[in-house]
């Protein structure tokens, strides 16, 4: 799995449309790899893979997500779900507020973690347990990455004792599957 610009993101306002149809040139050209695509910009999102794939699905391998860190932003969701893709996924970290009440289905896979490093602001209990609550509720894997914090591997990934590694495998395409298997399987 293949994280395309994780320290950045691919669809900023300053990024060229030129250097993003290269990116997306590669992943459908490399299609034995899975790869995220995560963004805070979900409208410009939205609408490049609209007009890329002329209202069509996108390839199975190329995930797409967008960052959610509370109620304020859940507008993101929405412009996800306007993509015709089964390969749908939201990272709720670092998670700083309430999400609320919201819809996730039609989502393949949810990420939730407190946000972390020297000035990390804390995540409360109750939020991380409602996302896992409406993943369920909705159908979504979901997975608790991390509490946070300045030292975040000491917060340890226990949400209400047990570890939350869900992963949307129904989406992972066939190929790679079977790519994964032992070969006396």
């Amino acid at each position: 799995m293949i994280f395309v610009n994780s320290m950045s993101d691919l669809f900023h306002k300053e990024i060229d449309r030129a250097y993003i149809d290269q990116v997306f040139d590669a992943m459908e050209h490399a299609d034995w790899h899975v790869y995220q695509v995560l963004t805070k910009r979900s409208s410009l999102m939205r609408n490049y893979i609209r007009t890329r794939y002329d209202g069509g699905p996108v390839p199975r391998h190329i995930w797409l997500g967008v960052s959610v860190e509370d109620a304020a932003h859940t507008s993101r969701i929405e412009h996800l779900k306007q993509i015709n893709s089964d390969a749908r996924f939201i990272s709720f970290e670092p998670l700083l507020g309430a999400i609320g009440d919201v819809n996730l289905r039609g989502i393949a896979w949810a990420i939730v973690g407190g946000e972390s490093g020297p000035r990390a602001r804390p995540m409360e209990e109750v939020w991380a347990r409602e996302l896992r609550d409406t993943c369920d509720r909705d159908d979504v894997a979901f997975f608790f990455k991390q509490w946070g914090g300045a030292r975040p591997k000491s917060g340890g990934r226990l949400l209400d004792g047990e570890e939350w590694n869900g992963f949307p495998w129904q989406i992972v395409p066939e190929p790679i599957i079977r790519a994964l298997q032992p070969e006396d399987a």
